[in-house]
């Protein structure tokens, strides 16, 4: 448990760049009779990279990656993760916060730049030691500094902030940001598979791209491991690529253990090629770089540095819809860990933008991101009762008719379990909600899900209510159950309340 896949700040960022990175700088605009239905959003994506003093040990350099969404003049909201690279043997420690990012101009090209945020994390060189490093695993990071605006982006230099409550992690340092602007379109939620209007199809060719969304069954063999765990890590990994050119694209991806060695996380980002063979098969070739793992004294990443090439043959079941089979490898250079990866996938392409393999207008396609708060309630494991775990939680739900969605669900706990910080669950499953036409404010659904928490392979159902808001945002409350086995066969069980904000909206796509 000292390693901790990112509470669901991860995945918003991740789910950001996927409803938007596409975006170009030119716009076609509609003509004044034709009103758009499309809205453009304003954001920011930002780099930052710090070193954090540890008393007593070695120091940990932490990069962090933020996507923040524009909310009112220089105010952004959003959220992201820190993870190490080469200091340190913390491999496998991973943050995560969502916060608010501040910019204002003071002369000229120079800006002044602050920010706060609260969130969960943990780790260390072992699960031991992370109670020292990560305390209960939550924490709190603020920020100021000043930046210098380059038009395509801004480059800054910080002083930082950061704690973690009840533990070693309690400092102040220096730290430099890169931020990089940009903006996407969006339509209402309520024109999910309809088609775009002329105009507003001319302007999503114009102003978009393509894009993929990837889900993978990945394992990693390992070749002489020098940690504890010997044997096959099996993990889900989701990413998202986008097109900068006809063939070339860059990636994002996030990764945690189901089997083998749960919640063994990393998290990648690089770029990649196709290359098409024929209609319906086509290959891919990525390179990957990034952090992961677990503790060093369980699998050897050491500082956590991640390099991971990989090829890839897929073959299309539908237009917009394909299954691959991928091969690669998986090396720490700070570290021991080489390992023989195999997977299975499935990839969802998103065609905003105009192409050969375009077939008439673009429609909508509906996303539902929710923002969940969790409390599981009467928790017990092997039989005996345990404290309350306080979760925040994100979950993105993608439609698959009017009453049927898709779940993704991903959170953590910001209180220690079992005396330990990193408790998480990722889940993914099958959802059903009632119909709501003009007017009407709730919305019953039910979802079942499976997945992984920290004991291994996991599953939960719940059903609630949706108070619908307005076109856009809405409230929800449900209550459910999710139960997980370990391996060597303790059972874990707890009921599950959560209420959570909706932010409802659709993208262009062909």
């Amino acid at each position: 448990m000292s390693s901790l896949f990112a509470t669901p700040e991860p995945l918003i960022a991740l789910c950001l760049c996927a409803a938007s990175a596409a975006a170009s700088a030119q716009s076609s605009a509609a003509s004044p009779a034709e009103a758009s239905e499309l809205r453009r959003n304003e954001a920011l994506l930002t780099f930052e990279y710090q070193t954090v003093k540890v008393p007593g040990d070695r120091p940990i350099d932490l990069m962090g990656f933020h996507a923040y969404q524009k909310v009112f003049d220089g105010v952004y909201l959003g959220g992201g993760f820190y993870a190490p690279l080469v200091r340190g043997a913390y491999g496998g420690f991973v943050a995560a916060d969502l916060g608010v990012h501040v910019r204002r101009p003071i002369a000229g090209p120079v800006f002044a730049m602050a920010g706060l945020s609260a969130g969960g994390g943990g780790g260390g060189r072992s699960v031991e030691h992370s109670k020292l490093l990560s305390g209960s695993g939550g924490f709190a990071r603020g920020y100021a500094g000043l930046g210098y605006d380059f038009g395509d982006f801004t480059l800054g230099a910080t002083v930082s902030r950061l704690k973690f409550r009840q533990a070693i992690i309690d400092g102040t340092q220096a730290s430099v940001m890169l931020e990089v602007p940009f903006s996407y379109l969006t339509g209402p939620f309520g024109r999910q598979g309809q088609p775009l209007s002329a105009a507003d199809d001319r302007r999503a060719s114009a102003e978009m791209g393509e894009n993929m969304l990837t889900l993978s069954l990945d394992n990693y063999r390992q070749r002489s491991p020098q940690g504890s765990n010997k044997g096959t890590i099996s993990l889900a990994d989701l990413q998202y690529a986008h097109f900068f050119g006809a063939d070339s694209y860059w990636f994002a991806s996030l990764g945690m253990g189901y089997h083998g060695l749960p919640l063994y996380n990393q998290l990648l980002g690089g770029v990649g090629q196709r290359w098409r063979v024929s209609r319906d098969v086509t290959l891919y070739g990525q390179l990957g770089l990034g952090s992961g793992g677990y503790s060093s004294e369980v699998i050897d990443t050491h500082s956590g540095l991640l390099v991971v090439p990989k090829l890839s043959a897929e073959y299309a079941l539908t237009r917009d819809l394909g299954l691959s089979l991928s091969l690669g490898y998986m090396t720490a250079p700070k570290g021991s860990s080489r390992n023989q990866t195999w997977g299975l996938s499935l990839t969802q392409h998103l065609r905003s933008g105009g192409s050969g393999e375009a077939t008439g207008p673009a429609r909508y396609e509906g996303l539902r991101l929710s923002v969940l708060h969790q409390t599981d309630l009467h928790l017990s494991y092997r039989g005996v009762d345990r404290p309350a775990l306080q979760m925040v939680g994100l979950q993105l739900d993608i439609p698959a008719g009017e009453r049927w969605y898709l779940p993704l669900q991903a959170s953590a706990a910001y209180n220690a379990y079992l005396g330990y910080p990193g408790y998480a669950e990722i889940l993914g499953g099958l959802g059903v909600q009632t119909l709501a036409g003009p007017g009407e404010r709730l919305q019953a659904f039910g979802q079942l899900m499976a997945g992984a928490n920290v004991h291994g392979k996991s599953a939960k159902a719940s059903a609630g209510v949706r108070w619908l808001l307005d076109e856009r945002l809405a409230l929800n409350l449900s209550v459910g159950r999710v139960e997980a086995r370990s391996a060597g066969g303790g059972q874990f069980k707890a009921d599950n309340v959560a209420l959570g904000l909706d932010y409802r909206f659709s993208v262009p796509a062909r």
